[in-house]
């Protein structure tokens, strides 16, 4: 289990992280959560699915990367092979944590919690030799640091829109789980479980209240980009098979 510990110049002054996207790093998964904000740019170059977490029941998007379980596609001895990294693999080691409230807050209801960066110590792109540095003398952000900070924050806003879009989907009954079958080229048939998926007709014959509903939530743009994204299977087989 990652134990997240507060990001701060006191004790990381002299840490440095390598933002390299190669195998050795935590980038080789066949797929990411994603966030309704950027599926403008995800649909561009992989499918995007859905699946379910299975603790808790909830549904989250993801850009799907491979055909195995722990294959990237996208991922060579060169680098990320792609025109664009999803945001959770950008913001990579660090995230988004929430700081504890002191005394004087605890007694003011209304006070909400600050959010802070944390990130993962165990990280093997953390070094001390190798990398972006994440302090400069005075104590303030690298340019660096502070382009992850960006990230982080709109993956923070996107995370909310992508639960209020999830939860949209649910209600309306728009998710169905499927079996993705891929035909690959030297006649071998692939199977990949445990995704769910848009039903095609229910989102066709949205209408009325709901549609407008969809239309002022900003949902409309998300359920086209995921639709179209499917195209990206076909990527994916070319990626593995070379055909």
């Amino acid at each position: 289990m990652q134990q997240h510990v507060l990001l701060n110049h006191r004790d990381h002054a002299d840490l440095r992280i390598v933002d390299d996207f190669t195998t050795e790093f935590e980038t080789g998964v066949n797929c990411s959560m994603v966030f309704t904000t950027e599926f403008r740019d995800i649909q561009s170059e992989f499918p995007i699915f859905f699946q379910k977490n299975p603790q808790t029941g909830a549904f989250y998007a993801v850009a799907l990367f491979g055909l195995e379980p722990s294959e990237n596609l996208f991922l060579n001895k060169d680098g990320w092979d792609g025109d664009y990294v999803p945001m959770m693999l950008q913001k990579q080691p660090f995230f988004i944590g929430k700081a504890k409230a002191n005394d004087s807050q605890k007694k003011d209801s209304k006070a909400e919690s600050s959010m802070v960066v944390t990130m993962d110590p165990a990280s093997p792109r953390i070094s001390k030799t190798d990398g972006h540095k994440l302090f400069n003398p005075d104590g303030s952000a690298t340019e660096f640091l502070a382009k992850k900070m960006d990230v982080l924050e709109r993956v923070h806003q996107g995370n909310q829109h992508t639960e209020d879009f999830v939860a949209a989907l649910v209600e309306h009954q728009l998710l169905e789980q499927f079996v993705l079958e891929l035909n690959l080229h030297d006649g071998s048939t692939k199977q990949m479980l445990g995704f769910y998926t848009l039903k095609e007709e229910a989102v066709q014959a949205l209408k009325g209240d709901v549609l407008e509903t969809f239309s002022e939530k900003g949902f409309l743009m998300p359920l086209f980009m995921v639709l179209a994204s499917h195209a990206n299977v076909r990527e994916l087989i070319r990626r593995k098979t070379g055909f």
